[in-house]
């Protein structure tokens, strides 16, 4: 047992077995779990590393904030499988598709659509992986540009709420789930504008990174389109401002985020 070193010395110990390990391309999620594996032994006896590992499985298994994590799975899953997601991109993508970059600014708006209704991460990567993406391509976008849109919006899931990041952090480390929820709503709304001026500003400076799509291949908009155009819209929007409205009412703001989603 090295508990008699200090807790100093056993942060120096963990620090540098993180370095050492990543150093040899160890992966994340091993090298995490390794290291808390090895110092507990060292640290702890069996016993009390048996009481601490029992402890917090109880805690966490009986912590109803934790409900909410599959609430939000299954509502990206039914984001994607109605077709509101792809409807949604659609919609804007007509719009969208007359401005120099506007594709890929348009992608940044849908990313952040999704993210308000399912929190969950990744989904939004995928969509725009398999929507975005390939038009941003074909329409002669740069790669670099268009890579970067689909990687930076996808990202936006971890802190625009309701983020299952921030509830799973909330739950960890003790803190109001609303709170957070609230402080991310102008750190998010901050680097959502920052990407989308960087985007404006570079296919401004340079037209070919980001062309607007040709005359050939834009729709002229009839009443019915701009009718399907709302309706697109307004339905992934009247269901994000439902779930957080739900999330930072009374009703919701002490309990589980879980009831928004339902």
């Amino acid at each position: 047992m090295i508990s008699g070193l200090g807790i100093g010395v056993g942060t120096l110990i963990i620090f540098l077995m993180m370095i050492s390990l990543l150093f040899i391309g160890m992966p994340l999620g091993f090298l995490t779990g390794l290291i808390a594996l090895v110092i507990s032994y060292l640290w702890f006896d069996t016993a009390a590393i048996m009481q601490m590992v029992a402890a917090r499985v109880t805690d966490f298994t009986s912590s109803y904030t934790f409900v909410a994590v599959p609430m939000f799975v299954l509502m990206a899953t039914l984001l994607d499988r109605t077709g509101i997601a792809r409807d949604l991109y659609n919609a804007m993508r007509i719009i969208g598709g007359r401005l120099r970059g506007g594709i890929a600014i348009q992608s940044m708006f849908v990313a952040i659509l999704l993210a308000t209704m399912s929190g969950i991460i990744g989904g939004e990567t995928v969509l725009l992986g398999m929507l975005a993406l390939p038009q941003m391509l074909r329409l002669g976008y740069n790669k670099n540009l268009a890579i970067g849109t689909v990687v930076a919006g996808g990202a936006l899931g971890t802190m625009v709420p309701p983020s299952i990041v921030l509830i799973i952090y909330g739950m960890t480390a003790n803190v109001s789930i609303g709170g957070l929820f609230l402080a991310a709503i102008p750190a998010s709304v901050l680097l959502s504008l920052l990407y989308i001026s960087y985007i404006l500003l570079l296919c401004y400076l340079r037209p070919n990174y980001g062309p607007a799509m040709a005359a050939s291949e834009r729709q002229a908009l009839t009443k019915k389109d701009i009718k399907k155009i709302i309706h697109d819209i307004a339905i992934p929007v009247a269901i994000a401002t439902w779930i957080l409205g739900s999330i930072y009412q009374l009703m919701c703001r002490k309990t589980p985020p879980f009831r928004a989603e339902i």
